[in-house]
C-alpha cells in the first residue's frame, strides 16, 4: 500500500493526489470494491467508501469505478481525494473569515487580502483552510469524517472576493466538474494600467512557468510550454492611465488575468509580480509620483476582486448566484482616480 502524495489526475482547475493504491493479486477471487478496500485500509467505514465511490474518487486502471464493481485480478486501483494527506495532519486555527453563504455541501466566503487559500511551501499556518477547519469544528454535531474544506478553485493571497468550497466528497467532484465542463460563471474586476484601445475583446494565450523565473508565469504561443487560456474583459471606466475593467474567465489558470493582462501591455495596478507596482503609464512628474504613491499606500496588493460567482448547487441542481461589492480599498482607489481625472478636465 502506497500513502504518498502522489499526484494522479489534472483537470482544468484542480489536481488531484492518490492516498491509497492496491496492485490485485493475479489469484484474486470477485469481490465487490467497497469490500476489498474495507478489508484492506485501517480505521475506515464501508459508508466511507460507498461515498468516496460516489464522488468519483475510486479509480480502477485509471478509471471511477461505483462501489458495486467487481475487483479482478491484476488491477490497479487508487484513491484520490482533492487535498494531499498531509491535509488531515492540519490543525484548525480561528480566523476571521466573512461568510456569505453557507449549507450542508457548500460554503461562501468573501476572502480578504492577505489570507493564502491552501497550506504550502512558507504557508503552514493561517490559512484559509485552517480557518474552516475551525469553523466546522464549531457547526452543531460536527462530523469531521464527513464535513471537511474542499477548495475546486483557489484565489491568489492578495486577490480578494468570492471562493466556494465544498464540504464533501460529493459536493466536490461535483463542483470541479462545473469547473471542467466551463458551466460555473466568474467574473472579476481589475484596474489595469493604461487605456486600453477597444470596449471588450478576448484574450488567448497559452499559459505557463516562466523559464527565467518559476514563481511567474508567462504567455506561449503554442501548448507545449503552457496550458491554453481565455479570458474575456470589457470596460467599466476609463481613466486615462488606467482602465477599470470586468473580466470572465472561460479557464482557470494560475495567475490567468495578471498573466494575460501584463502580455497584453496592461500589467494590473499595483501587481509586484507582473510590473504593476511601478509608473507604467503617465507622467514622470513628482505630482503624479506622489499621487501613485499615496493610491499604493491605500491598496498595497495587485487590483484584483472576485465581484461574481454562479454554479448550479451539487445536490439541489437550483443555479446559485453571489455579488459581492468591491472592498474599501479598492474602491477608495477608484475613486481617487475619478476625482483625479475630474481635476485635469
Amino acid at each position: 500500500m502506497n500513502e504518498e502524495s502522489t499526484n494522479v489526475a489534472e483537470n482544468q482547475e484542480q489536481e488531484y493526489y492518490e492516498h491509497y493504491h492496491f496492485n490485485v493479486d493475479n489469484g484474486q477471487e470477485p469481490l465487490r470494491i467497497d469490500k476489498f478496500l474495507f478489508n484492506r485500509i485501517e480505521k475506515i467505514s464501508r459508508n466511507k467508501i460507498q461515498i468516496a465511490a460516489k464522488a468519483g474518487s475510486i479509480l480502477v486502471n485509471q478509471k471511477a469505478v461505483k462501489a458495486n464493481y467487481k475487483v479482478k485480478p491484476t488491477d490497479d486501483i487508487s484513491i484520490v481525494m482533492a487535498e494531499p494527506p498531509r491535509f488531515y495532519e492540519l490543525v484548525p486555527e480561528k480566523l476571521p473569515l466573512e461568510i456569505v453563504y453557507e449549507d450542508d455541501d457548500l460554503i461562501i466566503i468573501n476572502k480578504q487580502s492577505g489570507l493564502v487559500v491552501h497550506p504550502g511551501y512558507g504557508n503552514y499556518s493561517g490559512t484559509l483552510v485552517h480557518g474552516l477547519l475551525y469553523h466546522f469544528s464549531e457547526l452543531p454535531d460536527p462530523d469531521e469524517t464527513k464535513i471537511r474544506p474542499g477548495l475546486v478553485h483557489r484565489i491568489d493571497k492578495n486577490t480578494t472576493g468570492l471562493m466556494v468550497v465544498a464540504k464533501n466528497d460529493f459536493a466536490m467532484t461535483h463542483l470541479a466538474n462545473q469547473f471542467f465542463e466551463h458551466s460555473i460563471d466568474r467574473t472579476y474586476v481589475a484596474l489595469v494600467w493604461g487605456n486600453l484601445e477597444k470596449d471588450k475583446g478576448t484574450i488567448k494565450g497559452h499559459i505557463g512557468r516562466s523559464q527565467k523565473d518559476r514563481k511567474v508565469f508567462t504567455v506561449y504561443e503554442d501548448g507545449e510550454k503552457g496550458k491554453s487560456a481565455i479570458t474575456h474583459y470589457k470596460v467599466l471606466q476609463r481613466f486615462s492611465y488606467t482602465t477599470l475593467v470586468e473580466c470572465t474567465l472561460e479557464t482557470g489558470r494560475t495567475h490567468q488575468i495578471r498573466v494575460h493582462m501584463k502580455y497584453m501591455g496592461h500589467p494590473l495596478f499595483n501587481d509586484d509580480f507582473y510590473g504593476g507596482d511601478r509608473i507604467v503609464k503617465g507622467y514622470n512628474q513628482s505630482k503624479f509620483k506622489q499621487f501613485i504613491s499615496n493610491c499604493f499606500k491605500i491598496m498595497p496588493r495587485q487590483a484584483l476582486h472576485a465581484r461574481t460567482l454562479n454554479f448550479d448547487h451539487p445536490v439541489s441542481g437550483k443555479r446559485m448566484k453571489f455579488d459581492i461589492e468591491l472592498p474599501a480599498d479598492f474602491t477608495q482607489v477608484i475613486e481617487r482616480w475619478d476625482t483625479y481625472i475630474s481635476a485635469l478636465k
